[in-house]
């Protein structure tokens, strides 16, 4: 039989030719001919993948800040700029979203996902094309739950698999004696988390607890084709405003702050539809000669708000502060968690915000944010499993041991210790590890986008077309 050692060494050998031939879509044509030809032309919301795919690198930063400086530096990082007398530069207004921005950009990804997955049918529903209508929403339903878990369940049962067979230690999670009981709790565990309606297990995975936000993501997608169903029939204006009374009962009665920013999304997927059609409200429709300065402020806004200090869950905390003591007030009674009802306006006004300043819809549209773009899901997926190994073992090799490195993996601890010099959070130690962690976490996440994240996209629609039946037949005349 074969050892375990060389069947790894054979598997790897294996994806290596498989995935080392392929180009990505920034590499040259072997044919020269093929150079001449114009870049293809972007999708009018092409720079909703190119926010996403930023927005996924800024919770890379963020987790990494986090893990590197743990202990009381994590108070600095997530509070604001003066927090106990701490004026430190990464934490000044706006700033702060480059290295603590991860739930900024969480409540992004969730607007996003809601004007993505409204559009084609709030289209059908402008267009009356009812038929086409209940198609669109029974095929998306049935490919989402798929969709969304396949990536998970791969690369989280491939990194519980790599502690067994490489003895890899990790912080982050705890591993069961033999690999068949590491096998069982993973089934159990991700089975439980997999299930949305599931109220009593704890709501993040421990094989990879960054994926908390998955379940989230297909409850809000439920949200959004349950509510273009509903309201499919409804006039132009009863629409917007049972919207706007969805986005108010989520945010403002109860406490479901995701499903108010999916609406969100939806609500702002409408507007751009009805203005391409020349059919908004008309007090909207006024405002077209300022709009430009309007967006500039709902940008300032929305980056100000996105750097809410989030320490601790206590609006007292909130107010201690500085530039947030009657921001605080604001704070609905139904939200427990207070960063969510500003996350959610700074999420809301800079997807709102984006297609209407020029220069911040190109960038968002460049070729470095549309390749984040395209691989963001995947980079969701793997940057905690590098933090935890390699990211793990190189923080503490340069500097950044805990007692828990110390006490496991002495032999990485201080082996080529670094100068922490810098502004914090950009210390030389903190810095040159990246040089490594960032490509290695891409290229992992390119693999994964490949083998997983792309099948995924197509099995589920492969999997439908199986379970279609064949259309009536209509006879050609009814007998008399």
């Amino acid at each position: 039989m074969q050892s375990p050692l060389a069947l790894v060494v054979g598997l790897c050998g294996a994806m290596r030719a498989v995935l080392i031939p392929f180009k990505s879509s920034s590499s040259a044509p072997s044919d020269p001919s093929q150079s001449e030809k114009p870049p293809a032309k972007l999708r009018p919301t092409a720079y909703l993948d190119g926010l996403r795919g930023f927005a996924a690198f800024l919770v890379y930063w963020h987790h990494h800040e986090l893990w590197a400086h743990r202990g009381i530096a994590n108070d600095f990082i997530e509070s604001g700029f003066g927090y106990m007398d701490k004026h430190i530069f990464a934490t000044y207004p706006i700033i702060r979203n480059f290295f603590g921005g991860g739930h900024y950009a969480v409540s992004t990804f969730f607007v996003i996902s809601g004007y993505v997955l409204s559009t084609k049918p709030l289209s059908l529903i402008h267009a009356g094309e009812q038929a086409k209508l209940a198609d669109n929403l029974s095929s998306a339903l049935f490919r989402r739950w798929l969709r969304l878990y396949i990536p998970l369940l791969a690369t989280t049962f491939i990194f519980m698999t790599s502690w067994h067979l490489f003895g890899i230690w990790v912080e982050s999670s705890k591993a069961e004696p033999t690999y068949g009981a590491e096998i069982m709790a993973w089934y159990r565990e991700v089975k439980a988390f997999s299930f949305i309606f599931n109220q009593g297990d704890k709501p993040w995975l421990s094989y990879n607890f960054h994926l908390w936000s998955i379940p989230l993501e297909f409850k809000g997608s439920i949200v959004i084709y349950t509510t273009a169903l509903a309201l499919s029939r409804a006039s132009r204006n009863a629409r917007l405003w049972c919207e706007a009374g969805l986005i108010f009962y989520f945010l403002y009665i109860v406490d479901g702050w995701y499903c108010a920013l999916f609406v969100a999304g939806m609500m702002l997927a409408d507007l751009d539809l009805l203005a391409a059609h020349d059919d908004l409200p008309n007090w909207l429709s006024c405002l077209d000669g300022v709009k430009t300065v309007i967006y500039y402020h709902l940008l300032v806004i929305s980056l100000y708000l996105g750097g809410v200090p989030v320490r601790t869950q206590e609006v007292k905390d909130l107010r201690a502060n500085n530039g947030w003591y009657f921001l605080s007030y604001l704070k609905p009674q139904a939200v427990y968690d207070y960063k969510w009802f500003y996350l959610f306006w700074a999420a809301l006004l800079l997807v709102a915000s984006i297609p209407r300043i020029a220069w911040l819809k190109r960038f968002f549209e460049s070729r470095f944010c549309q390749y984040l773009g395209r691989i963001s899901f995947a980079l969701y997926l793997v940057h905690g499993p590098v933090l935890w190994t390699l990211g793990d073992r190189l923080y503490a090799a340069v500097g950044w041991a805990t007692q828990e490195q110390v006490k496991h993996i002495p032999g990485w601890v201080n082996i080529l210790p670094l100068s922490k010099a810098g502004p914090f959070c950009m210390e030389i130690a903190f810095l040159v590890p990246n040089l490594i962690l960032l490509p290695v976490t891409l290229y992992l996440a390119e693999i994964v986008t490949r083998v997983f994240d792309e099948p995924s996209v197509r099995f589920p629609q492969w999997l439908l077309k199986q379970t279609l039946g064949k259309p009536a037949r209509i006879p050609a005349s009814l007998p008399s």
